[in-house]
């Protein structure tokens, strides 16, 4: 149960983005509560995704924020400043190997918008790129298929203009544990937590939210409600009776990833990198035991799988898992498919132009940080920061939609507008419509 009946602010939902959010806002002398419908912090959709820290994008705020969140998981221990029972995450910095191809431009407008905020990076010949991926092949694929489609695995021209090394790269070894680390870290300044325990309204006055209704029977007031829920943000929202007044909306996306052995005579875990091709429309990364986690980048031959109902989807493997082991295989021929099944599924919360959403509805008092699973992992602790700037600034009275709040990037010594991740925005047409999840 809960300490008190009033907050200053509620938080809906306690993945990883959620917990970072109450630990921003705690450490701000806000007095929050965390709600869950699970039992601990992380065990939704933050559970399911690979964990990847990158530091491009397709949009030049994205770059900037996700560059100045590897700042802060390369130094997670002085982040987060409490010890956790159960430990603190471990962060591998493996850097991130993207493929040139058309579908990015040959990555120019990436390493020109590295450029403008100081991030390195490295041309890579395309004779150097099994220096980095065993024995690659690097003939050209694309058009992504599927292993039923005609010409699969057939070379669709000669060798790939090389390649971008993005060192500053890696991924999280637990992001579950990731969420309880924040959770502790915002605990040590006063903030609560609530799990298996529902949102099931939320509490308003004329145009003013006031707080929720639990599926226990409490009501709880507040002055500000956030939407953090991931997959079930949509529901939250459409609760709120906010969504109608949402330009962009968010849904849930089912996605799978493969956890297959690396080629034989390449340790990939010691020596490994992240790696992004979209030229076969497929990622990995590294994982522990010798393995590769494989994804997809959601190539225009491929079904979305969109959910209506975040609490009964189909969380079996599908056909799909072979789909993206094959892909991989096309750029590394010894990769072995085993007869075997493993990897995740799980749901993304996605956006209509793959960009989250950090910002107040037509409901005052009401926030949300959706549209962010499979996407927003690596900028965690900056988005727990923007969402506090964003509050702190509409509850002072000033007016975002008019005025976008510009967010300084410490680290960067950079100021953003946070106009970019806007309800109201257009669909940023530069978007890659995908992410490396």
């Amino acid at each position: 149960m809960p300490a008190n009946s009033s907050y200053d602010a509620i938080i809906i939902g306690a993945g990883v983005i959620g917990a970072c959010a109450a630990f921003e806002l705690a450490k701000k002398g806000w007095k929050t509560l965390s709600i869950d419908k699970l039992p601990e912090s992380g065990y939704g959709s933050t559970s399911g995704p690979c964990a990847i820290i990158r530091t491009y994008y397709s949009a030049l705020e994205s770059c900037a924020v996700a560059y100045e969140g590897w700042h802060y998981w390369k130094d997670w221990e002085t982040y987060i400043g409490v010890d956790d029972e159960q430990g603190l995450i471990k962060y591998h910095n493996t850097g991130c190997l993207v493929i040139k191809t058309g579908h990015n431009h040959n990555l120019s407008k990436v390493c020109e918008m590295m450029d403008r905020i100081g991030c390195p990076y490295e041309d890579v010949a395309t004779a150097d790129i099994s220096l980095r991926m065993p024995d690659a092949n690097t003939h050209q694929f694309e058009p992504a298929k599927r292993p039923e489609d005609a010409g699969f695995g057939e070379p669709t021209g000669q060798s790939k203009d090389g390649a971008v090394f993005f060192p500053n790269s890696g991924y999280v070894n637990d992001p579950k544990l990731s969420a309880h680390n924040a959770q502790r870290g915002a605990e040590h300044h006063g903030a609560e937590f609530l799990f298996n325990t529902a949102v099931t309204e939320i509490l308003r006055d004329g145009n003013r939210v006031t707080g929720v209704a639990l599926s226990n029977g409490d009501k709880i007031s507040a002055r500000v409600v956030i939407n953090v829920a991931g997959p079930h943000s949509a529901r939250i929202n459409a609760m709120a009776g906010v969504d109608e007044g949402m330009k962009i909306k968010t849904r849930a996306l089912r996605h799978e990833v493969a956890h297959v052995p690396t080629p034989e005579g390449f340790n990939f875990e010691k020596d490994g990198v992240v790696y992004s091709d979209s030229d076969i429309h497929t990622y990995c990364r590294p994982e522990i035991g010798n393995h590769i986690l494989i994804g997809s980048e959601d190539p225009e031959c491929d079904r979305k799988e969109w959910v209506d109902d975040p609490d009964h989807f189909d969380d079996r493997f599908s056909e799909q898992w072979n789909v993206l082991v094959m892909r991989m295989a096309q750029r590394l021929p010894g990769l072995r498919i085993p007869s075997n099944t493993r990897g995740v599924v799980a749901l993304y919360d996605v956006t209509d132009d793959w960009m989250p959403i950090y910002n107040r509805s037509d409901l005052d008092g009401f926030y949300m940080a959706v549209g962010t699973s499979g996407n927003q992992f690596k900028n965690v602790p900056v988005a727990g920061k923007m969402i506090t700037a964003l509050i702190e600034a509409y509850e002072a009275g000033h007016d975002h939609d008019r005025d976008p709040v510009q967010y300084h990037l410490d680290h960067l010594n950079l100021d953003i507008s946070l106009g970019a991740f806007s309800i109201n925005r257009e669909i940023n047409q530069d978007s890659s419509f995908s992410v490396i999840g």
